[in-house]
């Protein structure tokens, strides 16, 4: 039930950005390159869909987008409208393949990301892109993953073997729905816990106390990170919103400019209204941020 109800969210949420897409009028061509190889780590190759304007000499911002499902299900296609939207609006929009449970546990999925990063800027004359506005969304899982894309750093041990060493990883902007920032916090339901948490991090608190407190984004905060917007639904059960908070309230702290949407009465995942309402606040931040 709990994926269900994530996956409807994500229908909702592509359905309201078409919409904005629309209102703004552009009609712009695009063109969709699927099946990148960004990375390799052992034998396993890791992919990549891009689409970008087909028109304009650019560069032109670049928007990583993270899908969820608990870092063991679900890939990267469910974000396919949402780049195609993006491309629209004068963005390059990517979705990104990573390593997904039981075959990997943390923190290859963040290296994964990283890894992505870095190959959009080893390559990005051929497609177009600025890589000095490199802006992350991602959902769920996928916003846990997004937002310790913005508070880590190289020496904090996560860039991984995945390819483009000489590149950085760092992002320019990034956008959290309803993501996960504390696990130490264990402020969630325990079957969310066994069940998705505990198999990611590789086992339960007790044992495995130092990957809880790890996989935090919470614990990697500096001045040095790029604005954030947090998107949460205050009747959250599987995620609290006092998740998001709690990094937000840090980012703050230290004069990070960082935006927290609380939407009254959603879940984990949103209605339509409230959809339409987050897909333009995500516009709107990312256009501030990155263009």
């Amino acid at each position: 039930m709990k994926r269900v109800v994530v996956l409807t969210s994500w229908a909702l949420a592509i359905v309201a950005l078409l919409l904005v897409v629309t209102a703004w009028r552009s009609e712009s061509e695009i063109v969709i390159e699927r099946d990148l190889a960004y990375g390799k780590v052992a034998d396993t190759e890791l992919n990549l869909d891009l689409a970008m304007p087909k028109t304009g000499a650019g560069p032109f911002p670049a928007v990583v987008f993270l899908h969820g499902e608990g870092w063991r299900a679900g890939n990267r296609q469910q974000m396919n409208h949402f780049i195609e939207g993006m491309a629209r609006l004068g963005y390059v929009g990517v979705t990104v393949e990573y390593r997904l449970v039981p075959t990997a546990l943390f923190p290859a999925q963040v290296e994964d990301c990283k890894a992505a990063v870095r190959w959009l800027r080893a390559n990005a004359k051929k497609y177009r892109i600025r890589p000095d506005r490199i802006g992350v969304v991602g959902f769920s899982a996928g916003g846990h993953l997004a937002s310790m894309l913005g508070v880590t750093r190289k020496e904090d041990g996560f860039e991984g073997v995945g390819g483009n060493p000489e590149q950085s990883s760092r992002v320019q902007a990034v956008v959290s729905f309803f993501g996960p920032t504390d696990f130490s916090a264990r402020d969630w339901p325990k079957d969310l816990e066994d069940e998705v948490i505990a198999p990611f991090l590789g086992g339960t608190f007790a044992d495995k106390a130092d990957s809880y407190k790890r996989a935090s984004p919470v614990n990697y905060v500096t001045v040095d990170a790029p604005p954030f917007l947090f998107l949460h639904g205050t009747d959250d059960k599987l995620i609290p919103i006092d998740q998001s908070r709690r990094l937000s309230e840090k980012l703050k702290t230290v004069g990070v400019p960082t935006q927290m949407v609380a939407l009254e009465g959603e879940g984990h995942g949103f209605t339509d209204a409230n959809n339409q309402k987050s897909m333009q606040r995500m516009l709107d931040f990312l256009s501030e941020h990155l263009k």
